[in-house]
């Protein structure tokens, strides 16, 4: 098997499992709080890393690396885990899911806005109407075409789902300063994380879940915040082209509303569609606007 197929391999694993996360999301939500799921799904994200840490020799590497990046660490660990996902679960707790979901891809316009502000990076002509684009398809979906109707809709949720989007840029603005290797950096997140979600519990909530809540959380811990980003990293440094990888994430959105109808029940709305290839359609162009600047 050549390294090019076994990056197809890991980076297709990887896409299934994204696709299937926002109804786990969903799923998990009827049994536990968004305080609770954040807990276990640290919990298992830290004990699954730390397990990968120890399998390849690298714990002296996490203690060093936290006695070097302490200040880092914190931040990153609060960003991600702890914000983003808490902000998150709560726009998933409000809106459908194939709400909630589209609009978590518009990420990627958040970031080529605070990159101005942070990096010091120029603004392209691209940048603003790939946001035009992506952010018209945004309020596609959230009032299902009847723009009349925006105030109706959950603003709230829909608020929520787009802040995690601006949590998740600054997360990975902070990555771009980061001198830890990636496994490390996201086992120390986590270890970060945890003491904070478990704050979170004590203060707002309970840790008595049913059986079926844990089996969630597990679930997303695993296949949404840890071994599927370690998977992806593998696909990434094992392909000769990884504009081609990269590229078939946006097969994620679609398949994922193939799960949340098959499996959640949720009927998918034609504006969903719509407003979807709206979103594709402007990171698509904002993508390929920027690689032709280089």
């Amino acid at each position: 098997m050549t390294k090019q197929t076994r990056a197809y391999l890991f980076a297709i694993s990887t896409i299934l499992a994204w696709s299937t996360v926002a109804t786990a999301f969903k799923l998990t939500l009827r049994y536990l709080d968004t305080f609770q799921l954040l807990f276990y799904a640290c919990l298992t994200s830290a004990l699954a890393l730390i397990t990968v840490t120890t399998f390849r020799g690298q714990v002296t590497d996490l203690i060093d690396a936290f006695r070097k990046h302490w200040k880092l660490t914190v931040i990153a660990g609060l960003l991600n885990p702890c914000l983003y996902y808490l902000f998150l679960f709560e726009a998933y707790d409000r809106l459908p899911a194939q709400v909630a979901q589209p609009i978590n891809y518009t990420w990627a316009i958040a970031l080529a806005f605070m990159s101005v502000v942070f990096l010091k990076q120029k603004i392209l002509v691209a940048d603003i109407v790939a946001a035009f684009i992506c952010y018209t398809g945004v309020v596609v979906i959230a009032t299902q075409g009847d723009f009349t109707g925006l105030l109706s809709s959950d603003l709230i949720g829909v608020s929520l789902a787009l802040f995690s989007t601006i949590l998740w840029a600054s997360y990975w603005i902070l990555n771009v300063k980061d001198p830890r290797e990636p496994l490390i950096g996201m086992c120390l997140n986590f270890l970060v994380a945890l003491p904070v979600a478990t704050g979170f519990c004590l203060a707002y909530s309970s840790f008595s879940i049913p059986l079926a809540g844990l089996a969630g959380a597990l679930y997303v811990g695993l296949f949404e915040m840890s071994l599927a980003f370690l998977c992806w990293s593998i696909a990434l440094r094992l392909s000769s082209n990884t504009t081609r990888i990269s590229n078939l994430v946006f097969l994620s959105p679609f398949l994922s509303l193939v799960f949340i109808n098959q499996i959640l029940g949720e009927e998918i709305f034609s504006t969903t569609y719509i407003g979807l290839v709206f979103i594709i359609c402007g990171l698509l162009y904002q993508q390929g606007r920027h690689s032709l600047g280089n």
